[in-house]
């Protein structure tokens, strides 16, 4: 007499596209991202005798020390906007961009222990991490606002109705450093000595990105370049937007918004399909 047959009532395997960046999955793990973001805000301050107050400090004195090195001594240009208020706002992005760039490119190598013991959607991590930059960016804002505030009641900005793009602005900026991160991540569970390269043309691609001066300044080739820089738009177009300068146009921030998406992308990919065998190299 033959046995009866076994039916499975349910079934695990990987059937999903490399494009997919599995929202649905992340979002019934909202509670981890949260968990997660909430450990990482915690532990970037414990045991600091200043505690959240570096969250002002970073960007003032960074601020006051492009003021001196690059208004007053090299003189450079910040078309025609308060060098303050000017340098602030390219910090404040800046400090946003990298530190969420560097922390992403570190999912796999810096949570190898946690991967290896428990399952929950690898994407959990990297999205902690930009989500968790955004609150100490919110801080940082918070600064650049009330500055803002004065030069405005002094008549010394012009803002205009492109300020209303800030959160798309933001967006961007937090999928640049998803995408790019993601690529990063991947690739140095092969490769280590690419976190020591990735923080060095971290400090490279400041000074190719209008943060300490306005792509107005640019000629030549390096005006060129400068359109196909994915940060040249946003940081060009939320000094537009709040003070009323600089060389911005909706095609900058169109060429931005596609090369960052197309970098997601290849993020996205990458990231999919190194997570399914990073444990046998990490």
């Amino acid at each position: 007499m033959s046995e009866p047959q076994q039916k499975w009532t349910e079934t695990i395997e990987d059937s999903h596209s490399l494009f997919d960046l599995k929202l649905k999955e992340v979002w019934r793990y909202k509670d981890l991202v949260y968990m997660f973001v909430k450990r990482d805000f915690v532990a970037g301050f414990k045991q600091t005798i200043l505690g959240p107050l570096w969250f002002f400090i970073n960007p003032i004195l960074t601020t006051f020390v492009f003021l001196i090195v690059f208004s007053k001594i090299a003189n450079l240009s910040t078309d025609g906007a308060p060098p303050l208020l000017f340098y602030l706002a390219g910090v404040t992005l800046w400090n946003y961009f990298s530190s969420s760039l560097t922390g992403t490119s570190y999912t796999f190598a810096g949570n190898a222990g946690i991967f290896g013991k428990v399952y929950f959607p690898r994407l959990v991590t990297p999205i902690s991490i930009v989500l968790s930059n955004l609150m100490r960016f919110g801080v940082q804002m918070l600064l650049f606002i009330i500055i803002w505030a004065y030069y405005l009641s002094k008549g010394e900005v012009n803002p205009n109705w492109w300020i209303l793009a800030t959160p798309f602005l933001i967006v961007l900026m937090a999928l640049f450093a998803l995408g790019v991160g993601m690529i990063f991540s991947a690739l140095t569970t092969k490769y280590k000595d690419l976190n020591m390269l990735l923080g060095f043309g971290v400090s490279l691609y400041m000074y190719a990105t209008p943060v300490i001066y306005p792509s107005s300044s640019l000629t030549g080739i390096f005006k060129t370049l400068s359109y196909y820089n994915p940060l040249t738009g946003v940081f060009e177009c939320f000094k537009y937007a709040w003070m009323g300068v600089g060389s911005f146009s909706v095609t900058m921030l169109g060429i931005s918004t596609i090369i960052i998406l197309i970098l997601l992308a290849i993020g996205t990919v990458i990231f999919n399909k190194v997570e399914k065998t990073f444990m046998d190299t990490v």
